[in-house]
């Protein structure tokens, strides 16, 4: 039976002072089980790494505490579970039993999950930090009953290893981004089109980023360099024009515009006589990325692009015959 005590006694004060103090640790625990367990190791170290100072100095503290994590859960909900069950024994010695349920329910549910998951949810990081000491001595006291059950849970669940992001989900990430560029982001526009075409070189192939042949602007290996095509290449603006024997499909080499310097239109000199750079041909299934480590190489900043690579390089080696072509 239990015993109940007297208002404004020492026992009552202190029954009331223990109940107290149970309620705001099992909050915290409770505050810290959904703040702590909802920041991933990938973000915290990101913040670690390249977050405001404030928020390195969180992550760096925080770091060590939530490496394993299942031992972390553990004592966490041993340390709420026991502040919970402890407190109907405390109220009991103030009011009656159902008293004592209705009290603890109300108080649990109220300052012990519902304000401390909510803070904790909105301000995890800077609470986990500042709480990140204690937690460790916690980890301590609850070790020889956390252990057991969390190499259990690392048994049956596997480590909770952190997956980065898909490529998928780092396009739609820039895009979010992209979308906030015009209302104070920290990406512009331009930036978030420049990383989300980089993201999509290894999904797309030669085909899907090339000119088609008759949208592109080429010369004639036997053409004069009179002045209507001098200005012509001029007008076009292009620092390299595509050179094709007899039919405009059948791409031989390039030449630099700023070769033509050197040339007079009334000298009457053809295309043939300024030196012809080698152009590479990629398949029309290549991926982009290997035909950009294949421009890094400073061969040549432009490829052409076909459907049988071999067929075409034989059939354009007969044809440069007439030409002079450098590397």
């Amino acid at each position: 039976m239990a015993v109940e005590y007297a208002c404004c006694t020492s026992e009552f004060f202190v029954h009331i002072l223990v109940i107290v103090l149970l309620v705001l640790f099992a909050g915290l625990m409770s505050g810290l089980t959904l703040g702590l367990m909802s920041l991933s190791l990938v973000d915290l170290e990101v913040l670690a790494k390249s977050g405001t100072p404030q928020d390195r100095s969180h992550a760096a503290k925080i770091l060590p505490v939530v490496k394993n994590q299942h031992l972390l859960l553990c004592t966490l909900l041993i340390c709420n579970a026991a502040a919970m069950e402890t407190l109907p024994i405390f109220l009991d010695g103030l009011v009656t039993a159902w008293g004592a349920i209705l009290i603890s329910v109300t108080l649990i549910l109220l300052f012990g999950e519902i304000i401390p998951q909510s803070v904790c949810s909105r301000y995890g990081l800077a609470i986990g930090a500042s709480v990140a000491p204690f937690v460790r001595v916690l980890v301590c006291v609850c070790f020889p009953v956390a252990f057991p059950i969390s190499k259990l849970l690392d048994f049956l669940l596997g480590h909770r290893h952190e997956a980065l992001f898909r490529r998928a989900e780092l396009k739609t990430l820039v895009n979010l981004h992209g979308n906030e560029a015009g209302k104070g982001g920290e990406l512009t526009h331009d930036e978030t089109t420049i990383i989300a075409g980089a993201l999509e070189l290894s999904e797309k192939t030669a085909s899907d980023a090339m000119t088609p042949i008759a949208d592109t602007f080429a010369v004639d290996i036997n053409s004069k360099l009179d002045r209507e095509l001098m200005n012509e290449i001029l007008e076009k603006g292009h620092s390299r024009v595509p050179v094709f024997y007899e039919q405009s499909t059948n791409i031989i080499g390039l030449i630099l515009v700023k070769n033509l310097l050197t040339v007079h239109p009334e000298d009457d000199a053809s295309v043939k006589s300024v030196t012809i750079r080698r152009i590479p041909r990629v398949p029309e299934s290549m991926p982009l990325y290997d035909i950009l480590n294949e421009f890094q190489k400073g061969h040549s900043h432009m490829a052409v692009v076909v459907r049988r690579c071999d067929k075409m390089e034989e059939q354009s080696s007969q044809n440069n015959a007439d030409g002079k072509i450098t590397l």
